[in-house]
């Protein structure tokens, strides 16, 4: 199969952003008293903060305005974005094929973050559109995400490659159809 297009995952693909993401997420759980260890926080990767505050908000009965404690924790990792850098293996990718093919970033991020990321790490320019967890209704394992990806770049999914760094993200791109590229095993890292 003749691949057409590449779209990549952000956080933990493209950017190495998951430290700075946690330390803002300990902030934040710590503010409303929630317990989120460190491996469940890795094993949700790609879902929108505001689905993960709701569901913790729900599961240990303490109330709270997700939208709101959302917001609150972008607000406490804008400020670590300096130490973002880029995952060389993935950006090479990207690099590589900027100008050959098409390419989208798909995240379960928010426009504001995913573009801030992209710009600090200077690749924003390499891609023809980025979809975001504010762009669809259903998100990460569906795969919306990546199948709005496939519609804005005019490709058929079954001609796109997805990059992605977790489970879900996984999930998401094989069942948008796509072939999926684990960004861990190029890492060398334990999946």
């Amino acid at each position: 199969m003749q691949i057409k297009a590449l779209i990549f995952d952000c956080d933990g693909t493209l950017a190495d952003t998951m430290p700075q993401h946690w330390k803002a997420w300990q902030a934040v759980t710590k503010r409303y008293d929630l317990h989120f260890p460190e491996d469940r926080f890795y094993s949700l990767g790609g879902v929108p903060s505001r689905d993960i505050l709701k569901m913790l908000s729900i599961e240990q009965n303490r109330p709270l305005d997700h939208i709101a404690a959302s917001k609150e924790k972008e607000a406490a990792y804008m400020p670590l974005m300096p130490h973002i850098t880029r995952i060389e293996e993935v950006v090479a990718v990207a690099l590589e094929n900027h100008g050959k093919l098409p390419m989208a970033v798909a995240s379960g991020g928010t426009r504001h973050g995913v573009n801030a990321i992209l710009q600090h790490l200077t690749i924003h320019h390499l891609f023809d559109t980025i979809v975001t967890s504010e762009d669809v209704t259903r998100q990460k394992p569906a795969p919306d995400i990546f199948l709005e990806a496939a519609r804005r770049l005019g490709v058929e999914p079954q001609f796109c490659r997805g990059y992605e760094d977790t489970d879900l993200g996984m999930q998401a791109i094989r069942d948008a159809g796509m072939e999926a590229v684990d960004v861990r095993t190029m890492r060398n890292i334990k999946v």
